[in-house]
């Protein structure tokens, strides 16, 4: 084809000074794009001169001259092959009339062609050539999208032609439609050429694409990839950029994941070791949580290992097993001077710009990691770090030293870049420049300049970037096909992992294969993410030769061998999660749906992703990274408050499959955003005591039970269905182990519901023998009941730990009914099945109408020692009452002490006749079976009893005991009670786990409330009993030495408890009043039950040592 260019307006050129051929085609399809970027360059400078505003894009310019371009070549095929003489005749008919001869000329002078000037043709030639770009200047006319794009050039203000160009114009159209058609076509050659600009009159990039895909007969192969490549220069000028602070628009939005995508991918999961499926992580940043621990503590808190141990327990006893410290790494001090010299004075570097791969010495480097990690381990916290694979600092060791592994070039991407900054670099041989626009915002500035002062050399080494927003211009970005960088990256990483069991890979997402390509090298069609690189685009041949493999694959494959201990967690985005865990490998994948989509409430949306991926592959579920905010976001208090919402969503946080990553700040309620470049918290917060108290009610145990939730196997979810109508508000599901099993249930809207749960979302099973196909079950089998008509489920709500109970056969024939109020959350753990042996439960679930009760265990127990209870019911009467305190005060009579033997001999009686009658299970809830009691021994108790308490208030140390003592009575009353069950062999142990299974605190709740005793006071008082009941027992006839019984007694652990025994600083300390409890009521068995006479040395002894001891159990006993 013989060579043309582009004809535009000799006003504009004029004006412009700019007097070369345009677009001439005879000098390379590559070259049109820089042509255009620079004329467009020039052209806009102009205006900004004289401060216009209609400015032209480099992308439509070039798409301008593409388009020109395909025109022309379709008109020569089509003289070539159709019409050669077409434009010949043409030439002739307009010879023939002055008027057109005028409009032509005045063309020519108009729109003249260097390219054709230059060539000095024959007159005829000349004439023919003037009057085809004549013909296609009509076709550029017809197209209201490229006059817009090129008007200056095409169509420029004040131009007018003669009053024959209309006639010009007809001649044309109607010789057109005369002459022979386009091949495969019924369309004129005009009418052929304008029909793009007709479908399509107000978009150049829908008119290359129709083109593209319907004219690919008329083009050779790379006219047809430029065609392409055009529309990925348009789309790079089209991408919206946003600085820092801007709203992206958009954002937090978050699509149901379609695993159709990745269904053809092998499948290739990395095992877990048996500690990563239960981590629970936080995040700290590492400089922000110094200073506010420094301002916590009062004194400077700088390093590492300045962190206090108390904090770590903290961590610890809140369930925490993973601590990921953000910004640990050497940081770019590029970094730190660009967000100086753009306002904050105070900022540090960004912690995602990084020097290198070493611990900052800011916060103690290496010796304070290791310090801080050992005191981790001791409480089963394991370090998570960053690693960076994208990008690193644009002044880090690398640029300096090994600048072959970024991604640049020789010139300036754009010719309206300028490098006349600061210099940012402290290498002295080494300058770096940013781009001079970043600075006043008006460019994305998408490289920055690095030159070697020794020898000159210059190269534009692009910025990280993910293709979303801005570059990360205090970064460079790593050249993936480049396989020494892709090697360097990976022993940075092997680096990483020696240092640390878990690997958080920054921006994991732009490392695959697809999106390297997407972003730096597309395919002609596929660009315009990174402005600049549609120039750089390679065929998906060429850039599979340039990386072979994933090279995340490699990554985990090569670790997998060399560190397997090391968790590998990776951010990814844009669909990329099923595809990182499933065929990638990475052990963990952030799951920003979970975020999104519930902070917005898209409820339905993201009960479909689990239902989704629970029947496509319910691995992936169990490897998501649950998160209600990350660095990047604003806070989980921002954005889901401090209420109801906010823990309903926490829960799910702590309870789905997965591992739960908690922010910095979020168990605080801290508001503010901490920015990657903060050195300390700008706002002055205080913790939220009551988030954090009800954080420990509610939350910190689940946590402690990530064991239940963190797996798949037992992973259940189910519908709560009203009248045929799904609630998506609600999320129901069930997990556990093989031998526990927990149900979670939450509502995440203001608004109640209410309905049914009965089957389950169908859930993807492999066999063994590999097939996989899905299915449902009934709640009653996933919470793993069993058929049987006697059988009941039981289950504790939490944290209320409330129990409830309901026939299994319900359950199997019902499922359950549920109501949940606006953001309600309930939980049920502790799911247990039991069988009606003696029908205790049925009577239980029919007292009980649905309600809970705080004890079953204890109701069960009441119920079946019900019999029991009936025949000691006269040690309860207020009659026996009365005798006792008339026995205590010294009045008993003779009558008195009859009337006890009586009801007690009554008692003991019928109690072994009762026991007679009991159902096994009754029998087996008993300490023992009762023994005989000897009506002698008995005799001789009570008058020992009543007689110590004759000798009046004044002069008796039992008397002034009993005084004090408000429970005496009662616990008199218990120890009779327990008489039968306590043998001469139990300790006193023995002899309080008798009282706790005869519920003694429950029999005798009354009187012992009355006392003013309740709960742990309640049952101490029965183990008073239970001392009084059994002290005697435990110590040898022969044995006088008041120390060396009460130090006997003491070795009985349940006797040290009730003592309130506790090591602090090497010594055991007690409680006093306990103590002197125990004094008495040991000195009181002894005269009692052992009938020993004279207990007054004893008392006295232990008494006086007591009162100097100061507390503590060796100075007592000593």
């Amino acid at each position: 084809m013989i060579a043309r260019d582009l004809r535009i307006s000799i006003r504009t050129r004029t004006e412009m000074d700019f007097f070369l051929a345009l677009f001439p085609s005879n000098s390379g399809l590559d070259g049109l794009y820089k042509q255009a970027s620079e004329l467009a360059h020039t052209y806009n400078s102009m205006v900004h001169k004289r401060q216009g505003k209609e400015y032209l894009s480099a992308g439509r310019l070039h798409a301008t001259a593409v388009l020109h371009l395909i025109y022309q070549t379709v008109l020569s095929r089509y003289l070539e092959e159709t019409e050669p003489d077409f434009f010949t005749r043409l030439t002739t008919l307009v010879s023939k009339n002055h008027a057109t001869q005028d409009v032509l000329a005045f063309y020519v002078k108009e729109f003249p062609s260097p390219l054709l000037i230059e060539q000095e043709p024959p007159l005829t030639f000349y004439m023919e050539e003037s009057l085809r770009g004549y013909f296609v200047h009509q076709v550029m006319i017809e197209n209201p999208a490229l006059v817009k794009a090129a008007k200056p050039f095409i169509s420029p203000e004040g131009l007018s032609f003669p009053r024959a160009s209309q006639a010009l114009t007809a001649l044309l159209g109607g010789y057109s439609q005369g002459a022979a058609q386009m091949t495969n076509s019924e369309e004129d050659i005009f009418s052929f050429l304008t029909h793009p600009a007709k479908l399509y009159p107000d978009s150049l990039t829908e008119q290359i694409q129709f083109i593209s895909e319907t004219w690919g007969d008329f083009l050779p192969f790379e006219m047809t990839q430029l065609l392409l490549r055009s529309i990925d220069y348009v789309q790079e000028e089209d991408k919206p950029h946003f600085f820092p602070g801007q709203d992206a628009g958009g954002k937090g939005t978050t699509e149901v994941p379609d695993y159709s995508i990745i269904m053809e991918e092998y499948e290739a999961f990395s095992a877990d070791r048996n500690w990563m499926p239960n981590v629970v992580m936080i995040a700290k940043s590492s400089l922000v949580w110094l200073d506010q621990l420094s301002k916590s503590y009062g004194y400077p808190i700088t390093t590492l290992s300045d962190i206090p141990d108390q904090e770590l327990d903290r961590l610890h006893q809140q369930g925490f097993t993973a601590l990921w410290l953000i910004g640990l790494w050497e940081r770019s001090n590029a970094s730190k001077k660009i967000k100086n010299l753009c306002g904050n004075p105070e900022a540090e570097a960004s912690a995602y710009s990084l020097k290198n791969y070493e611990i900052a010495n800011a916060i103690g480097g290496w010796p304070a990691l290791e310090n801080l990690r050992q005191r981790c381990a001791e409480r089963n916290l394991r370090l998570a770090s960053d690693m960076v694979p994208n990008h690193c600092g644009i002044d880090g060791d690398w640029v300096f030293e090994h600048s072959e592994y970024f991604i640049q070039q020789d010139t300036a991407p754009f010719p309206s870049y300028t490098y006349n900054g600061p210099n940012l670099s402290d290498n002295d041989h080494i300058e770096i420049k940013l781009e001079d626009h970043y600075y006043d915002r008006t460019d994305a500035a998408v490289t920055f300049r690095r030159k070697d002062l020794q020898t000159g050399k210059t190269s534009y080494i692009y910025h990280g970037n993910d293709g979303t927003s801005m570059p990360w211009n205090d970064t460079a970005q790593l050249d993936y096909l480049n396989a020494e960088t892709r090697e360097a990256v990976y022993q940075q990483i092997k680096h990483v992992a020696k240092n640390f069991q878990i690997i958080r890979f920054d921006a994991a997402m732009t490392l695959a294969k697809k999106h390297i390509q997407r972003l730096w090298y597309p395919t002609p069609g596929n660009g315009g993410d990174i402005a600049g690189r549609a120039n750089f685009g390679l065929s998906d041949r060429e850039f599979n030769e340039r990386i072979p493999h994933e090279f995340w694959r490699e990554v985990v494959d090569r670790l997998s061998e060399e560190l397997p201990d090391t968790l590998l967690l990776a951010e990814a985005f844009w669909m990329m999660e099923g595809y990182f865990v499933r065929t990638l490998g990475m052990h963990r994948v952030y799951n920003s749906a979970f975020m999104n989509m519930l902070k917005n409430q898209e409820n339905q949306k993201y009960r479909e992703t689990i239902k989704n991926t629970i029947s496509f592959e319910p691995e992936i579920l169990k490897r998501f990274v649950n998160f209600m905010n990350n660095p990047d976001e604003d806070t989980a208090i921002a954005q889901f408050g401090d209420g109801d919402k906010y823990f309903g969503v926490c829960t799910l946080l702590s309870t789905m499959p997965g591992l739960p990553m908690y922010g910095h700040g979020q168990i605080e309620g801290y508001k503010e955003k901490y920015g990657m470049e903060y050195r300390r918290a700008y706002w002055d917060e205080k913790p939220n005591q009551n988030l954090i108290e009800e954080h420990r009610r509610r939350i910190f145990p689940l946590l402690k039970k990530r064991y239940l939730f963190s797996g798949i196997d037992y992973f259940q979810l189910f519908d709560l269905v009203d009248n045929s109508k799904v609630q998506e508000s609600a999320f129901c599901y069930i997990n556990g182990t093989e031998n526990e099993r927990a149900v979670v249930l939450f509502n995440n809207q203001y608004e109640a519901v209410e309905g049914w749960i009965k089957t389950s979302s169908p859930k993807m099973v492999k066999h063994n023998n590999g097939e996989k196909y899905t299915e449902e079950v009934s709640l009653a089998e996933a919470v793993g009941l069993t058929v049987g008509g006697r059988r009941y489920v039981l289950y504790e709500s939490f944290p209320e730990k409330l129990t409830y109970l309901r026939p299994s056969l319900r359950v199997f024939d019902e499922g359950a009914q549920i109501h949940l109020n606006g953001y309600e959350v309930k939980i049920f753990l502790h799911i247990r099945e039991v069988e009606d042996i003696d029908g205790t439960y049925g009577e239980l679930y029919a007292l009980l109408d649905g309600k809970g009760i705080a004890n079953i265990e204890q109701e069960i127990l009441a119920l079946r020692l019900r019999p029991v209870f009936k025949v000691m019911e006269p040690l309860h009467s207020e009659q026996f009452s009365k005798l006792l305190v008339a026995s205590i005060q010294g009045k008993a009579t003779p009558q008195h002490e009859r009337k006890l033997i009586l009801t007690l001999a009554e008692v003991y009686t019928h109690l072994n006749a009762i026991v007679e009658t009991l159902h096994p299970s009754a029998i087996k809830a008993l300490p023992c079976l009762p023994l005989e009691i000897n009506p002698s021994q008995m005799l001789a108790e009570i008058q020992r009893f009543t007689t110590l308490f004759k000798k009046g208030i004044e002069s008796s140390y039992f008397c002034q005991g009993a005084a004090i003592m408000d429970e005496f009575p009662t616990i008199m009353a218990a120890s009779m009670f327990l008489k039968p069950f306590i043998k001469e062999t139990d300790s006193i142990a023995d002899a309080m786990k008798a009282s706790d299974q005869l519920l003694l605190q429950r029999f005798f709740s009354d009187f012992l409330s009355e006392a003013g005793f309740r709960d742990s006071q309640a049952r101490k008082a029965c183990h008073s009993a239970a001392i009084l009941a059994s002290a005697s027992y435990v110590i040898a006839d022969t044995e006088n030495d008041p120390k060396k019984i009460l130090g006997i007694l003491l070795e009985d652990e349940a006797l040290r408890t009730y003592a309130n025994c506790n090591e602090y600083q090497g010594i055991t300390w007690y409680k006093k009043e306990a103590m002197q409890e125990i004094i008495f009521l040991t000195a009181l068995s002894m005269q009692v039950l052992k009938g020993k006479k004279d207990t007054s040395a004893f008392v006295r002894v232990l008494t006086e040592a007591e009162t100097s001891a100061e507390y503590q159990l060796n100075k007592l006993l000593s």
